[in-house]
């Protein structure tokens, strides 16, 4: 037994053993970064095969898909970074939320820093951009259960936002509402460590927190949306060909929910993926799940059954992200991990079960067999107390 084994238990032993195992498989064609992978957006300027990736080294990276390469690499912060986000007049200019407090940006095409803005007391977790009027407009928020609206031009805070009747803990991600915003005025969804979902109308001058109509109560309004048992992870307003604009969730509780407009936002439909979610991606015929049980899981949108649960990843999902097809018809889902890679997986019927049996082909293979290794093991830069607080960051609740 080795020294570390005397401080693990036998459920924790099992795990890391298991995981050592999974790390030599090459599904979803893994490309291995020097830390953990933390959060993922498309890349505008190739949103089908390039994407931006924020990891726990301090970095946020320009990764190509098709070649498995990392073509920009932008630097400043010396904590990891926790997310990133595209924004500017040209979707021009990258931004990132650090550990640090700090979000940081840069010029998307040639790593040239720009703006930092300062102002929230802990983790910056979640950034959006839109734009009101002519102002290209960043959205951030924080640990510090605070949402700040910036004018990203110039960098200056136009408001600081916090629930005035309810108590709003860490805020964990932010949705642009594509159906109510308008130029004047842009409406922003909030989820956080609490199971509430809030909905805030912004301009340059003023703030408001919407109410929705609780069909529970006989049409009373109620200031926030509750649909989950705890934390909501993840916030997707869909958009396409669903001219509604449903709200999509993922959820601590297990769960990812489809939340009706047409409803005043009640749950439509639910997909119990089974342990905590950080992530979900709708399509027309899919919808796609992750979180901290290491598998991406695909739904059958029609009947709402699993289809298939695709193994590659030996630690937890932190996120997703389609990769659209121009042509519309062969898109893609790109995971990212703990565990320090990417991995991209077909969403085209056939070719997502010829993976699911290729899977299960090399499983079936005798222990030993496969000895293809990843090379670096994606473990991270961090050290042991940046460990415990990593494990702080993603259970906020």
């Amino acid at each position: 037994m080795t020294t570390v084994s005397l401080f693990e238990t036998d459920a924790s032993i099992e795990k890391r053993e298991k995981r050592e195992v999974k790390k030599a498989n090459k599904f979803g064609n893994p490309i291995v970064l020097k830390s953990k992978v933390l959060a993922v957006v498309n890349d505008p300027a190739s949103p089908s095969s390039s994407v931006l990736v924020a990891e726990a080294a301090g970095k946020v990276r320009r990764v190509n898909i098709e070649t498995s390469s990392v073509t920009k690499t932008y630097q400043g912060p010396t904590n990891p970074v926790c997310c990133v986000a595209v924004g500017g007049r040209r979707n021009d200019v990258v931004y990132a939320g650090s550990w640090d407090k700090c979000i940081w940006s840069w010029d998307l095409a040639t790593g040239q820093p720009k703006h930092k803005f300062i102002g929230h007391s802990d983790f910056v977790k979640s950034l959006v951009c839109t734009r009101l009027g002519d102002t290209d407009i960043l959205v951030s928020g924080g640990s510090d259960k605070k949402i700040m609206v910036w004018d990203a031009g110039t960098g200056a805070r136009l408001h600081t936002i916090q629930d005035p009747t309810t108590t709003m803990l860490a805020i964990q991600h932010l949705a642009v509402d594509p159906v109510l915003s308008t130029p004047e005025a842009v409406v922003v969804a909030s989820a956080s460590s609490d199971p509430h979902i809030r909905r805030w109308r912004i301009s340059k001058d003023s703030y408001e927190q919407l109410p929705e109509i609780d069909p529970s109560l006989h049409g009373a309004e109620r200031l926030t949306i509750q649909e989950h048992e705890t934390s909501v992870y993840k916030l997707v307003f869909e958009e396409g060909n669903n001219e509604d604009g449903d709200l999509w969730t993922a959820s601590a509780d297990g769960t990812a929910k489809c939340l009706s407009r047409a409803r005043h936002f009640t749950t439509e439909d639910e997909y119990a993926h089974g342990d905590y979610l950080r992530a979900v991606v709708p399509t027309d015929a899919w919808v796609v799940t992750a979180g901290r049980d290491e598998d991406v899981k695909v739904w059958d949108r029609s009947s709402g059954n699993l289809h298939c649960a695709l193994e590659g990843h030996y630690d937890e999902i932190t996120d997703l992200v389609l990769l659209p097809d121009p042509r519309g018809t062969h898109h893609r889902v790109c995971s990212v991990s703990i565990d320090g890679t990417i991995r991209t997986w077909p969403l085209m019927k056939e070719q997502l079960d010829n993976l699911v049996e290729e899977i299960k082909t090399i499983q079936s293979k005798p222990a030993g067999e496969e000895k293809e290794t990843n090379g670096t093991n994606g473990a991270g830069m961090l050290t042991a107390e940046e460990e415990a607080e990593l494990a702080e960051l993603m259970d906020d609740d």
